[in-house]
């Protein structure tokens, strides 16, 4: 969600793709190019490309180019480049990109497209369905929020929040002997996908089944709270803590535990960190929190002229193949989404991946509708603002409600 090349750096680079593998018309000779734009983080990234040399391997004719974006300027370049007849053959991100892309017809409904059956491969918890269609070839589930603990601190996770807050402060000192302050918890809570595992777990949701937004609620107001206390007034977490500021203490053993996805978890191990996994605790209401749940997966672009298909097809069939899925799974903490490969007993009984499948069926699906797009960006500054101590949480739902409701008005129009 957060790594990626940034589009100005790439101009020169993906003009020079996109006329010889975006859309444009091809010559007879020469070997076939597809080209792939994809949100992964770095390891993530080098799994890809294994995957990749795998297929060229079998298809000695085909020539494969892929770029990095982060999900943000994956999801509006394509939409650019689709929307003018371009882009890459295939999208690679969050579930989340379907609603968007969908709408305005840039990518392909798959079901109409992927082999009869294709979709049978696939976990239940893997598809998503918009508009009566399956946009997405998913290649893993989960993406969801986890406790992540550094096990020379903590032997065993905390499940209750009486049991956090009291770990968490225990292990937080101060500054002094030469040595750095260490803190029980660091997080990020600048972004509103943090926040939803307190929201839902609170009872609350971002919207209702008509699609209609549900942010001022007893539940946002009670998890904006337990946020901001956590961050301003308990002492055990520093008071700014951002993504990068939470991810560098945890990574150099100043912060005991963390709320982290799948993503993370290799990249702590690399620096040195023991590694624990397990749902986030249970809330001060006794229920646990709920992190949202989504899949990654491939997309086809609408631009791909029928007689480029089949090959386009055949690589999004390699690549969300149960031998390619299990590529590295354990390594990185990812959850299949091809059955086959979910139920691989490597992956069943990995302890990290065991906890990572609790914390998931805790979990809540994310809707990928348009309408999510517009929920995300308006409980950004909500957030900020209630954490900066700039807004009371009444203050902030009411807001957010008030924006979503007049801009997803707007985008209905």
């Amino acid at each position: 969600m957060r790594h990626g090349l940034r589009a100005a750096t790439l101009v020169a680079a993906l003009l020079g793709v996109c006329v010889a593998g975006c859309g444009g018309p091809r010559q007879a000779q020469g070997p076939a190019r597809i080209t792939l734009w994809t949100q992964m983080d770095p390891e993530e990234r080098a799994r890809f490309e294994e995957n990749l040399d795998a297929f060229r391997a079998a298809h000695p004719g085909v020539e494969i180019e892929y770029v990095p974006y982060d999900t943000e300027n994956l999801r509006q370049q394509f939409q650019t480049a689709a929307a003018a007849g371009g882009g890459p053959q295939i999208i690679f991100g969050p579930s989340d990109q379907v609603g968007p892309l969908s709408l305005i017809g840039v990518i392909r409904p798959l079901d109409e497209v992927m082999p009869a059956g294709f979709f049978d491969r696939f976990v239940p918890q893997a598809l998503d369905t918009l508009g009566g269609h399956l946009w997405a070839a998913p290649d893993q589930v989960g993406n969801h929020l986890t406790l992540v603990y550094n096990r020379a601190l903590v032997p065993e996770p905390p499940e209750t929040w009486d049991e956090f807050m009291a770990l968490a402060r225990r292990l937080t000192r101060p500054a002094g002997g030469g040595q750095p302050a260490r803190y029980g918890f660091a997080m990020n809570v600048m972004e509103p996908y943090w926040l939803v595992p307190f929201l839902a777990g609170y009872g609350g949701w971002v919207m209702d089944a008509d699609r209609n937004p549900t942010l001022d609620t007893p539940a946002m107001r009670q998890a904006l709270a337990l946020l901001a206390d956590l961050k301003n007034r308990s002492g055990v977490m520093p008071r700014e803590s951002d993504y990068q500021v939470a991810e560098t203490l945890f990574k150099e053993g100043q912060a005991a535990m963390i709320v982290n996805g799948p993503w993370s978890w290799s990249a702590y191990r690399k620096a040195g960190i023991d590694v624990g996994v397990a749902p986030i605790p249970r809330l001060p209401n006794g229920a646990w929190a709920a992190p949202m749940t989504a899949s990654k997966g491939y997309s086809i672009n609408a631009n791909v002229p029928d007689a480029e298909l089949p090959r386009v097809v055949e690589l999004v069939e390699f690549l969300t193949s149960a031998e390619a899925q299990r590529r590295r799974a354990v390594e990185l903490g990812t959850l299949p989404s091809h059955a086959d490969a979910y139920a691989d007993s490597a992956i069943a009984n990995d302890p990290t991946l065991q906890a990572s499948r609790r914390a998931f069926a805790l979990g809540r699906r994310m809707p990928v509708v348009p309408e999510m797009r517009v929920l995300w960006d308006v409980m950004r500054p909500g957030l900020q603002q209630v954490m900066a101590g700039a807004r009371t949480p009444e203050e902030a739902a009411r807001e957010m409600q008030a924006q979503a409701v007049q801009q997803i008005a707007g985008m209905r129009r």
